[in-house]
């Protein structure tokens, strides 16, 4: 009797516990619809960037830096090595051609200049000497060369008495042979006094030579350093803006060291940079893009520099806009080159939505409802992404972040 009451009462007990259990599913269930329906994935316009897609044209862009550069800059260095006396002009300050700048101490090469003009008056005395010494060796050759003449024809006199002498009989052989030998002795004597003035005189003419070459280089050397006198007094050569200048009065300075930087503001240029990794990409006359702020310029890249430096390789963009108002000295710019073109192609304003893979799941806005969907994408740029596949012209998508939304299928968006 006890045994059947026993089993009775773990049959309710089971029942109830079954019972438990289906409440707690229901319940569970229940709450489960409960949060999908009055929770589900929802948004407003408000928190929301959108794009529609459209027909047109794509450039693919690699990135780099820049910088604006005056596209003209002129350095002036120090002509000498001097001290620096006075500085008349700031940075920042505009200049006309041949405005004064910048005064140097030149008091030490105006000494030298001093040097040079006594050295060029002792190298012209040398030279007056040595036409001299020419002059006088020129005439004493005529007054030798006259006396050895008359001596020879004394002697041909006495060749001609002493032949005379023999055939009449009153000379002997020997001495029509001594007259003739004392001939041949004088002519020879001429001919070797002849030889050793005319030696001497080109060994003067050559001395001379070298002399007016020394005075020559004197001469130069003088001039160049008149003409650096003259650029002590540091002036414009064009007119621009001082974008530096030494101010280190009393400073000394070398000669070539810089002293003053003037900049034509008039046009400017970009020098670019970015990672050797994409040396492979770049090329002169390659398209490229200058963002700054709101607004683009366009040129094309000239002078890449062959040398790598820093793991990062340098190159300069000409612009067409050179006189842009929105391009200042030194000023760091975006700077995309184009590496492809593309036309009549879909696209679509690019944004965080993307992340750079070809294949992109973004949601698609349409009656207020954010559809997930599939797309396969092509060439991008900082402005627009190319549409391959997925996607039809006219179809606005939203170009935000949706990462929050990545497990849900549908976004309701609400004004």
């Amino acid at each position: 009797m006890d045994k059947l009451i026993e089993e009775e009462v773990l049959a309710k007990n089971k029942k109830k516990n079954y019972l438990l259990v289906s409440i707690i599913l229901i319940l569970l269930i229940a709450s489960i619809w409960f949060v999908r329906f009055y929770f589900k994935a929802a948004l407003t316009e408000a928190n929301i960037t959108t794009a529609k897609v459209e027909n047109g044209i794509i450039e693919n862009t690699i990135n780099a830096t820049g910088e604006v550069l005056p596209e003209f800059e002129e350095v002036l260095t120090s002509p000498i090595s001097a001290s620096i006396k006075n500085v008349l002009m700031d940075a920042g300050k505009k200049v006309n051609k041949g405005q004064s700048i910048l005064l140097l101490d030149k008091s030490v090469s105006q000494t030298d200049y001093g040097k040079l003009q006594f050295q060029m008056e002792s190298k012209q005395n040398e030279i007056s000497k040595l036409k001299l010494d020419l002059e006088k060796s020129f005439f004493d050759v005529k007054s030798s060369n006259a006396i050895k003449q008359l001596r020879i024809s004394n002697l041909k006199d006495a060749v001609s008495s002493a032949k005379r002498l023999l055939k009449a009989g009153g000379g002997t052989k020997e001495d029509v042979e001594r007259a003739e030998l004392d001939l041949k002795v004088a002519e020879l004597e001429k001919l070797q006094l002849e030889n050793e003035i005319k030696s001497k005189q080109q060994t003067m003419k050559i001395e001379i030579r070298e002399a007016e070459i020394a005075l020559a280089i004197q001469k130069n050397d003088l001039d160049a350093l008149k003409r650096k006198l003259d650029l002590a007094d540091v002036t414009a050569t064009r007119p621009g803006v001082i974008t530096w200048v030494n101010k280190n009065i009393g400073s000394s300075v070398h000669e070539g060291d810089a002293l003053v930087r003037i900049a034509d503001l008039s046009g400017f240029k970009v020098a670019g940079s970015m990672s050797d990794n994409l040396l492979d990409k770049i090329h002169n006359n390659m398209a490229a893009i200058i963002r700054i702020g709101d607004t683009q310029l366009r040129g094309s890249v000239v002078n890449i520099s062959p040398a790598v430096t820093n793991a990062t390789v340098s190159f300069d963009i000409q612009l067409n806009q050179k006189d842009s108002k929105v391009l200042r000295p030194n000023q760091k710019v975006d700077v995309f080159l184009v590496t492809d073109t593309r036309n009549g192609v879909l696209r679509v304003a690019n944004g965080p939505a993307f992340n750079g893979s070809n294949l992109q799941e973004i949601f698609v806005l349409k009656n207020g409802i954010a559809e997930k969907r599939t797309v396969k994408t092509g060439l991008s740029n900082f402005d627009y992404v190319e549409i391959l596949s997925g996607l039809k012209a006219g179809d606005e998508i939203i170009t935000s972040d949706m990462a929050d939304f990545k497990n849900s299928e549908k976004v309701t968006i609400s004004r």
